[in-house]
């Protein structure tokens, strides 16, 4: 209850908080015209970092082939229907339908349901039509993020157009979003009790045998996941592209490192996320209200590693191997179906079945194989939303440092000094 009661009070500050930093991020850039250069180069990063995240993972799938030697359906549920002229004839001489039932695996039932609930939100035309709120207060009341942000962006870029008129609501907003990030710091007081209580629950529930079962699995996505951001994220964009410290960049996250990894949840992490940006990072409240939000919603780095694995997973539980053909195609299935992925734990488990399809696993067959993961997913994704975070923050770094919103001497704070001629 204790580690609970601290997710709740971080979930507490989601929706005031992404619609008073968005809102703030939009009126802050001042200039209408910076809101197509800021968006371009925000989405264009999370796109690239995503589709080297989906290579990455499948690359360390192909070496590290978790798959081979792994049975999934040892106690599957599988309803077959047999036709009477398939079988002896009987007495009656009539055709008959009947089922025959293999054992029952207690998760596939639930994984089923899942899935049938995420496919109730129903096509891709209608899930888009849905970020549109027809009533932004009961999208807000119900915690739905996207039509959130939609809102609340819609609402910034009325203030910026109408000019000097609207400076009473401009006011308004940037004092809410200073005493949403207040109450967000006074909440984060409590993280090292809350991590300590969820962690605890994790492994007292789970323990460390839960990793012996899935062991290749895990250590091919925690490899990933940590060249993803040592290297991509670290090396290749904030040491490499904008010449900044990188061990002051990892200095900077580690508190909403910490907090995405108890909660497995990029949403719930998002306050403490916007704060380091702010106050340990120097990016400008405009950059950092607006990518940071943006980010934990289509940034799923983290899920398109897992979701390449995943698919080798299946196909090396087959006896199979992919070709290039259908190794472009994972890439591309993976990267975009994660962006529509929800910051909540276990979301990517449930976009799986796609990118299985795209490489000729059934969709019963899909079932037992997400089933057969699912036990083992919280630790998995508590990685997964680590990466996703963290790629977040450095690609807000980049937006900021190339819209000159970037203040270093916070960002290098208790750095070293630059040598002469750097």
């Amino acid at each position: 209850p204790f580690g609970d009661a601290f997710v709740r009070l971080i979930k507490m500050l989601i929706v005031p908080l992404i619609s008073t930093t968005l809102i703030v991020g939009v009126t802050a850039m001042g200039d209408p015209k910076r809101l197509g250069s800021l968006g371009g180069l925000t989405i264009g990063m999370y796109l690239l970092t995503t589709l080297f995240a989906v290579s990455l993972g499948l690359g360390l799938g192909t070496l590290i082939r978790p798959g081979v030697g792994v049975n999934y359906n040892p106690n599957a549920v599988v309803k077959v229907e047999t036709n009477a002229e398939d079988k002896p004839a009987t007495g009656s001489g009539t055709q008959t339908n009947e089922e025959t039932t293999k054992p029952v695996n207690p998760d596939v039932e639930a994984i089923r349901k899942k899935l049938g609930t995420a496919k109730e939100a129903g096509t891709l035309t209608e899930r888009l039509l849905n970020i549109i709120p027809q009533n932004p207060i009961a999208a807000m009341a119900a915690g739905d993020v996207l039509p959130t942000i939609f809102f609340s962006l819609v609402i910034g870029i009325g203030i910026l157009f109408t000019g000097s008129v609207a400076d009473p609501a401009k006011h308004f907003f940037e004092s809410a979003a200073e005493v949403v990030m207040r109450v967000t710091m006074l909440v984060m007081e409590l993280a090292p009790i809350g991590v300590f209580f969820l962690m605890a629950w994790v492994m007292a529930v789970k323990g460390w045998g839960v990793l012996s079962n899935m062991g290749a699995l895990a250590i091919a996505l925690y490899l990933a996941c940590a060249i993803q951001i040592v290297f991509v994220y670290g090396g290749l964009i904030v040491g490499g592209v904008l010449r900044l410290p990188i061990m002051q960049f990892f200095k900077g996250i580690v508190d909403a490192q910490g907090v995405a990894y108890s909660t497995a949840s990029s949403s719930a992490t998002l306050p403490v996320t916007i704060s380091c940006a702010q106050h340990k990072l120097g990016i400008d409240k405009s950059v950092a209200g607006s990518v940071l939000p943006l980010g934990a919603t289509i940034n799923m780095d983290g899920t398109a590693i897992y979701l390449g694995l995943v698919a080798l997973f299946a196909v090396q539980a087959k006896g199979e191997s992919l070709d290039m053909s259908q190794y472009f195609m994972v890439a591309m299935t993976a990267t975009l179906v994660s962006i529509g992925a929800a910051g909540i734990p276990s979301a990517g488990l449930l976009l799986a079945a796609t990118v299985l399809g795209v490489v000729g696993v059934e969709s019963e067959e899909a079932l037992l194989v997400i089933a057969f993961i699912f036990p083992f997913d919280r630790l998995l994704d508590m990685m997964r939303t680590v990466t996703n975070v963290s790629g977040d923050l450095a690609v807000a770094c980049a937006v900021a440092k190339w819209e000159d919103s970037l203040d270093e001497g916070i960002f290098r704070a208790d750095a070293e000094l630059p040598r002469k001629g750097e």
